[in-house]
């Protein structure tokens, strides 16, 4: 296994933990009730996970040194992905889980191509040529074979 190998193997599998992750934050919105109140649940249950694998593992703490240099608007990840796990218990259950993520895919492609091209965000620089803009407008057209395709 050469060494981009296992990248590309670890972002399959985060991509296909994606729909499991969607259908048990949806059922648990059964039990629990709002979908932010089930987010507050999923994420509080993440944070105890990486808790455990970061003490696991032996990681220090990030020194407060560390922490004192970093920007305000980098901490925001963890907000986008309180709004991210919250889009897809408010819709999973109205549009099906397929189109959910579907979309959550297309949106991905489409801002994943616009970091890439301008290097944003402190990102390598991957210009959007004819052939990246082709793979996302394929994205899209499969997302939209998915939204309107007879049930």
């Amino acid at each position: 296994m050469n060494g981009r190998t296992i990248y590309l193997l670890a972002a399959l599998a985060g991509g296909a933990i994606l729909p499991i992750q969607v259908a048990l934050n949806t059922l648990l919105r059964r039990y629990v009730g709002e979908p932010m109140q089930v987010t507050f649940v999923s994420y509080l249950a993440g944070t105890l996970t990486s808790l455990f694998f970061c003490f696991a593992a032996r990681y220090s703490l990030p020194t407060s040194t560390a922490l004192m240099q970093t920007s305000w608007w980098m901490w925001i990840g963890g907000c986008l992905g309180t709004l991210y796990v919250w889009s897809t218990i408010f819709a999973t259950p109205r549009i099906g889980a397929a189109l959910a993520l579907a979309l959550t895919i297309a949106g991905q492609m489409i801002a994943a191509l616009f970091l890439d091209h301008y290097g944003a965000i402190g990102l390598a620089k991957y210009p959007a040529s004819p052939t990246r803009i082709a793979g996302a407008v394929l994205v899209v057209l499969g997302v939209s074979i998915v939204a309107y395709a007879k049930r």
